[in-house]
């Protein structure tokens, strides 16, 4: 998975559902709002006194069925009551790559997840100003969600470098981290100096699937359909995406 870390069966085409009526927005992680999450059932049918959140970020360029494969995987393993995507605004790591527009990432994001109501998609990333940072994320989601144990899914990739993200030391402090991989990825959490405590990883089949993939068969007119949801195939189709610079 190439963006920092997702399947449920897709809508066939012609039956993508309106924006506007599938969009759950960060409203849904106020405090007023906070009593129906809690009553909601997680993954494995419980109800937790402390509610369990994951947060999915990534660039999704575009978002496909390794990251709902990953989130739900993680969601089941962990027992969470909900996975909160947050596609990224400017991310720090790609600022001379040429990433499609926030918006169509978000809406894509927001069409991907629309059948699964354990997920919802936040746009506190791409509605902050300036550079994207992980710790950055995490505080506003622990400033909107102060209740909850929160569990910040990624790449296992990224891990690599994670003691070199902004502010690293805080992190730990914010949320769990759990890495998702291919099968056979190996990684030596001690050498990346990341403390065992508080990251685990996970190996997720469908993560052989990739966005830069998807991107590039996209460019040269291949079908993408299966590997990301089919409103995401009818969104791409729709605006041109991937056909030409953006």
């Amino acid at each position: 998975m190439d963006d920092a870390g997702s399947g449920r069966a897709g809508r066939g085409p012609g039956n993508t559902p309106p924006v506007g009526a599938s969009e759950r927005s960060m409203s849904d992680l106020s405090s007023e709002t906070g009593v129906r999450h809690r009553k909601r059932l997680s993954a494995r049918g419980n109800r937790h006194d402390i509610p369990r959140v994951g947060i999915m970020g990534g660039t999704f360029d575009p978002i496909h069925n390794g990251h709902l494969v990953a989130a739900s995987e993680v969601a089941w393993v962990y027992d969470l009551d909900e996975v909160i995507f947050v596609p990224t605004g400017r991310p720090v790591f790609k600022l001379d790559a040429d990433v499609t527009n926030a918006e169509d990432r978000y809406l894509m994001t927001v069409i991907a997840t629309a059948s699964n109501p354990q997920f919802i998609v936040s746009r506190v990333d791409i509605d902050r100003p300036g550079v994207t940072y992980t710790i950055d994320t995490l505080r506003d989601i622990r400033q909107l969600r102060p209740d909850a144990e929160l569990f910040f899914i990624t790449g296992a990739d990224a891990l690599t470098e994670i003691m070199k993200w902004k502010d690293a030391g805080e992190m730990w402090d914010l949320a769990h981290f759990v890495g998702v991989s291919r099968p056979g990825y190996s990684l030596d959490l001690k050498k990346a100096g990341a403390p065992g405590h508080a990251v685990d990883l996970m190996e997720i089949p469908a993560l052989s699937i990739s966005s830069t993939d998807i991107r590039r068969r996209a460019r040269d007119g291949e079908p993408v359909w299966y590997l990301v949801p089919d409103g995401v195939v009818q969104y791409i189709d729709k605006h041109g995406l991937y056909r030409s610079a953006h």
